[in-house]
């Protein structure tokens, strides 16, 4: 698996992952979204360790700086 991940977009979704997070058990939102918001903030802070996105790997994305000689 080759990185596809800056550091930019790791950053926000730890961030994101904690709004949802603290959403969740604050009360602010329940139910099935929820649970969809926990599970979203999982995949956003398993990605962020990895460094990879499976969903820019299709597309041929990237947030990497890529160096230039």
């Amino acid at each position: 698996m080759k990185s596809n991940m800056g550091s930019s977009d790791k950053i926000i979704r730890f961030i994101l992952a904690a709004i949802f997070v603290a959403l969740y058990f604050t009360g602010t939102v329940t139910g099935t979204w929820g649970i969809v918001l926990l599970v979203l903030a999982g995949v956003f802070v398993l990605t962020s360790l990895v460094s990879f996105c499976p969903l820019y790997a299709p597309f041929g994305l990237s947030t990497c700086k890529t160096n230039v000689e």
